[in-house]
């Protein structure tokens, strides 16, 4: 059982780290479907693809997920409010919609992945107690 959700951990940050490098080699286009009222312009894309990179990275690792896992959540939250909603209303509403479904089901695993993490460590620490 702990292979699978290795398995799916990794699976689960995949997508982030592509999405992160596509900030650096598309930013273009993130500029052409960013909001007006989003401050920062190039700089905000690059910086979002950072930290989308550097999520993926620390969930492969294991690593502070619960914190990470949580902060994707809300950084999908902001994505899905100031862009996709927005691009509802434009006449690429399809993309925004399908953006929309997918950035919705990412912050779904994300809030499911920092809880089960939370629960796993509960779990090992009361097998640690009983040991003793």
């Amino acid at each position: 059982m702990k292979n699978l959700a290795v398995i799916g951990r990794v699976l689960f940050a995949l997508p982030f780290g592509v999405m992160g490098v596509n900030h650096f080699l598309m930013k273009n286009y993130f500029l052409g479907i960013m909001s007006s009222f989003i401050p920062g312009g190039g700089f905000t894309i690059l910086l979002t693809g950072f930290i989308l990179i550097l999520a993926c990275i620390l969930i492969i690792m294991n690593k502070f997920i619960k914190t990470v896992c949580y902060s994707l959540a809300g950084l999908l939250f902001i994505f899905i409010v100031t862009i996709h909603i927005p691009g509802l209303y434009t006449s690429d509403w399809q993309i925004a919609f399908v953006e929309l479904l997918k950035d919705t089901g990412l912050m779904g695993g994300a809030i499911m992945i920092a809880l089960y993490s939370n629960s796993l460590k509960e779990l090992s620490m009361s097998k640690n107690k009983r040991k003793k």
